[in-house]
Parts: structure tokens; C-alpha cells; sequence
């Protein structure tokens, strides 16, 4: 199978391996097995060549360049990667933040025509209205404005043709690619770089499925239902497939369009706090969010409500994160920074942190910077930076929705710096931080972790006698086995070897050194050979020691695993 894709995949893989070396990227081709991909001619070429203005980019800006060659769906998956702190160096995250999958739209009758094939019926027995030229357009579909025999006025997403078989293309390719660069990328420092594939193709999947947005809208919309301040458009699912997604239109101006704002009457700051308002009920009290509260996804109408549109990106914490993001804050506003070190630790999926004084030290740090900043001087942006500084440095593993999280903040508190003056994530965070704080020690919730440590211990319980009665069963049978692994020793058991070795070449020394001087106090035959006034067996012995100190003063090079 990974032959076949191989082939299948030649003349893009090919094409991969020639724009990296156009980029100045020639490691990454020749040392993976890319380099069988690149002809010799072409491989003369790039050696000869000394000119290389390329040189003048730094070698972030190179792969940002890269991505943006190789298309859609790499952009995609390094808009995706942005996110994740915990990955890559952040001066590269500076660069993929940069990148617009900016695609022009694709003709109408084609969206005519799959709005048809998709529903099984002609568009007029749909559409009263269906505008031809669309609202907008991306790398996965475009937006046309229609209007129902109802009355009622939507918007009509509707997939680009042949996208699903082109993401998965390059799907099959980004796996290929993974597998001839696996072990340079892990060397770079990207320790799964499997998984990270692997939890994008999850994440494509389901944005190329819009009845899973359409599902998130639904979802959203009863929890907010009796909020009058807030409003999300009504999906219309019996209208809606996996490639056409209708959603109800609402007219509304950007969030950022303060003249509007004021020629409405409405005060820009009272929108930024409702705003905000509205974000951290979202993420603290029901762990389901919207995460991509760009301008223009957030409209506001002339009564002052505001509106969330696209949905496509979506963010969940369950209970135990949401209480441990939370105490990562708490734990910064009391400075206290063990406690913050605990709740990194209980929000990271698995975390290996040899040194814990060290990243209690680091936390102290962060502490400190922000301990000295009056309120006003204080950065959402910077915190976010420096957390994930930390998350990166100690290779903690936590959910991809905490760095969803932070970049809504950030996002959230640009578009709050447009509308208000005296605005300040840090204080609209603080009470929902000390509400967590009250919910997660209720007495409702420590009932309900006692319910559950309960079930988990009778559940033992009940396998317990089960699992010991085996383990006796093969110890009386001796086929128990143990199976001891240590790691982090390697190294040790190196250097213990190296000083064996050398210990025993030092001893060899000694005594060859101590034969040659005993060698002159033999008698000999007759016919023992003597050079200069001494024996030729002295000689050879001499000749042996001064081998060994070489051998010894040489320095022993490491050895390869």
C-alpha cells in the first residue's frame, strides 16, 4: 500500500523536493530520502549555483514561502499549526500567522449545480432568489445570498468542486511526506510528527462535512437561548448536506465599525464588554466555543446584539480542563507559582518535566514581569506569548483548545482596544476565574467526583480478585514474565564503558611499561638480538607501551547508536 501511494504520489512529491530546494532547504532533501527524487542534472545545478538571494529571507520566511507554493491544503495545515505553541518556535508561528488562503471564486453555475445534485431538485423549487455573484469566497467553498420561497433571506454555502478529492490527495501526501522526513523532523525537534498529521486530517474531514457545522450552530444556539444580548443564525438542516450548508442571513455591521456603531446609537464600549462577556461565558461556563472571533465573524445589528457567523472552527474543554486552564489564571493573580505549576501540569494530556524547580522558577519569572505592570500596561498578547514560551520549552502536551483559547483572547482583546480605551482582558477574566473557583469546590461537584472516584474503585474491586487469581495461576506455572525497561541511561552506560576501556588500556600500559623495565635484568641466550646496549624484547615492549599512551591520549569519538 505504501508502494502505491508512493507512485501515486511521484510528480508531487517530486515537485515538494524542488521547491524546498529552490527555498534553500537542501537538509531536508538530502539527508531523507527526498534526494532520490531530484535528478542529477538538477542536482549539479544547485551546487553550482552561488548566488542565492533566497539567503536575504530568514529561514522562517522561506517555509512560509514554501507553504504558500504547495497550496490550499498546506496552508491549511500551517494556518492550523499556528496554534500550537507547544510545537513549533514561535518566531516561525509569527510567519503562518501571515498566511491567507486567498482563492478566488469558482463560477456560479457550478455552485448552481451543486446546490442541485446535493438537495435533488431544481434550485427554483428551492430558491425564490439566488444571487450569482458571492459574498465571499475560500480555499474549501464560497457563500452565495439566496432567498426562500418563504420569504425568508440565507446564505448558501457551497463546496468547491473536486475539493474533497484534492484534500485527500494531499492527505495521502503529507502522510508520504511524514514517512520519508520522520526522523529529520524529529531531530528538528517535532517529536510526533505522525500525530500532528493525523489530527489534521480529523480536523479536514470535518470541515469538509458542513453537516457538523450546521450541528455546532445547533448546539450553541440552545445554550444561548434565552440570551437576549447574543444571537447566532439558524442552520436550516433539511436544507443542508455534507457539500450545501443554508443558514439564516442576518444584516449586521463588523464588530470594529465604530462609526456605524455611533450613528446607531450605541455606545463601542458597552459592545466590547458584551463581547467579551460573551466569549468567556462560552469558554468558563459551558467549554464549547467559537474560535475564530475575527472582525469579520463577529457583526453587531442595529439593536445592539451581536452575532457569531462561521462556525467551521469550534473549540471544547471538558470539566477538568476548564477547571485547570482556570487555575493557571488564579494562580498568576495570587503569584503563587506552584499553584500554577500544578494546574499546567493537570491541563497537559502528559508532561515529562524533569526539572520541576526549574519550571516553578520560569513560572516565578512570568510572575514577576507581569507583578510589576499596572493593569492598563498589561498585554493579553504578552501572557499569551510568554505561556506558550513556557508550553514549548518544557514539551508540555496539552489540549489544542487552550491555544484556541489564547488567540480569541488576543483576538478578542484588539477588537476591544478599537472600541474601548480603558480596555483589559485581565479584569474581565478575574471573576469568571473566581467563579470556576466556587464551582469546582461546590458541594454539587465534590459529590460528583466522589461518585465518580467511587464507581472507578468499585470497578477495580470487582476485577481485582479476577486479575490476581490469573497472575497466581501463571506464577504457579512459571510463565510469569517481567519485563524491566530503563530509560535514560544510555548515556551513563557510555560513559561507564568509555572508563573501562580506558581504564583497561591504562593497566595494559603500566604493564608493558614494567615488562620492559624487568626485561633488563634477564640473562639471555647468546643469540638474543641487542640494539644500543639493550635487548630487542626491551625494545618491543617500549615500542608497545609508547602504542598504548597514543591510544590513550587519543580522544575516543562517540559512539553511534
Amino acid at each position: 500500500m505504501l508502494f502505491k501511494n508512493t507512485i501515486s504520489n511521484l510528480a508531487r512529491l517530486r515537485q515538494v523536493a524542488e521547491v524546498l530546494l529552490r527555498y534553500g532547504f537542501e537538509d531536508v532533501v538530502t539527508t531523507t530520502p527526498l534526494r532520490r527524487l531530484v535528478g542529477q542534472k538538477r542536482r549539479l545545478r544547485w551546487r553550482q549555483d552561488d548566488e542565492r538571494p533566497v539567503f536575504e529571507t530568514t529561514r522562517w520566511e522561506r517555509i512560509r514561502l514554501i507553504i504558500e507554493e504547495l497550496g490550499p491544503t498546506f496552508i491549511k495545515l500551517a494556518q492550523a499549526l499556528s496554534n500550537r505553541a507547544d510545537l513549533l518556535p514561535e518566531a516561525l508561528i509569527d510567519e503562518l500567522e501571515k498566511l491567507q488562503s486567498n482563492v478566488p471564486p469558482f463560477a456560479t453555475a457550478e455552485a448552481r449545480q451543486i446546490v442541485e445534485a446535493e438537495l435533488g431538485r431544481p434550485l427554483g423549487a428551492v430558491f425564490r432568489e439566488f444571487d450569482d455573484v458571492p459574498l465571499g469566497s475560500a480555499s474549501i467553498g464560497q457563500v452565495h445570498r439566496a432567498r426562500l420561497h418563504s420569504g425568508e433571506e440565507v446564505v448558501v454555502k457551497v463546496q468547491r468542486p473536486g475539493v474533497r478529492e484534492k484534500v485527500e490527495s494531499d492527505l495521502r501526501l503529507l502522510h508520504e511526506l511524514v514517512r520519508l522526513t520522520g526522523n529529520f523532523l524529529r531531530n528538528q525537534g517535532l517529536a510526533n510528527p505522525q500525530d500532528v498529521i493525523d489530527a489534521f486530517e480529523r480536523s479536514m474531514t470535518k470541515e469538509l462535512d458542513y453537516t457538523q457545522e450546521a450541528r455546532a450552530m445547533e448546539q450553541l444556539r440552545q445554550l444561548y437561548e434565552s440570551y437576549t444580548s447574543f444571537y447566532i443564525p439558524k442552520p436550516y438542516r433539511e436544507l443542508s448536506t455534507a457539500k450545501v450548508l443554508v443558514i439564516e442571513f442576518v444584516a449586521g455591521c463588523k464588530i470594529t465599525d465604530t462609526a456605524q456603531l455611533l450613528a446607531w446609537g450605541l455606545r463601542p464600549e458597552t459592545i466590547a464588554e458584551t463581547g467579551m462577556d460573551v466569549y468567556l461565558t462560552q469558554i468558563f461556563e459551558f467549554g464549547f466555543f467559537h474560535a475564530d472571533p475575527h472582525p469579520g465573524n463577529v457583526l453587531v445589528r442595529p439593536d445592539g446584539t451581536l452575532v457569531l457567523i462561521d462556525f467551521g472552527m469550534v473549540g471544547k474543554l471538558t470539566k477538568q480542563q476548564k477547571y485547570a486552564f482556570a487555575g493557571v489564571f488564579i494562580g498568576m493573580a495570587r503569584q503563587d507559582a506552584r499553584s500554577m505549576a500544578v494546574s499546567f501540569r493537570r491541563l497537559a494530556l502528559s508532561s515529562d518535566i524533569p526539572d520541576m524547580r526549574a519550571f516553578e522558577n520560569d513560572l516565578s519569572l512570568l510572575i514577576e514581569d507581569f507583578a510589576v505592570l499596572d493593569v492598563q500596561d498589561m498585554r493579553m498578547s504578552d501572557l499569551a506569548d510568554a505561556l506558550q514560551g513556557i508550553i514549548y520549552k518544557y514539551k508540555l502536551q496539552v489540549p489544542g483548545a487552550i491555544f484556541l483559547i489564547l488567540r480569541a483572547l488576543v483576538i478578542l482583546e484588539g477588537i476591544g482596544r478599537v472600541l474601548h480605551p480603558r480596555f483589559n482582558t485581565f479584569e474581565f477574566v478575574r471573576p469568571y476565574g473566581a467563579k470556576i473557583l466556587r464551582e469546582q469546590y461546590s458541594p454539587e461537584n465534590i459529590l460528583s467526583e466522589a461518585e465518580y472516584t467511587g464507581t472507578q474503585l468499585l470497578a477495580l474491586l470487582q476485577t481485582l480478585p479476577a486479575d490476581l487469581r490469573q497472575i497466581m495461576r501463571k506464577a504457579s506455572k512459571g510463565e510469569l514474565r517481567l519485563k524491566v525497561e530503563l530509560s535514560g541511561y544510555a548515556s551513563l552506560l557510555r560513559k561507564a564503558d568509555q572508563l573501562v576501556s580506558r581504564t583497561v588500556l591504562a593497566l595494559l600500559t603500566v604493564g608493558t611499561l614494567l615488562f620492559a623495565g624487568l626485561s633488563l635484568l634477564g640473562h639471555y641466550p647468546p643469540a638474543m638480538p641487542y640494539y644500543r646496549g639493550l635487548p630487542v624484547v626491551t625494545w618491543y615492549a617500549l615500542g608497545a607501551t609508547a602504542l598504548l599512551v597514543l591510544l590513550l591520549t587519543l580522544p575516543q569519538r562517540p559512539r553511534r547508536e
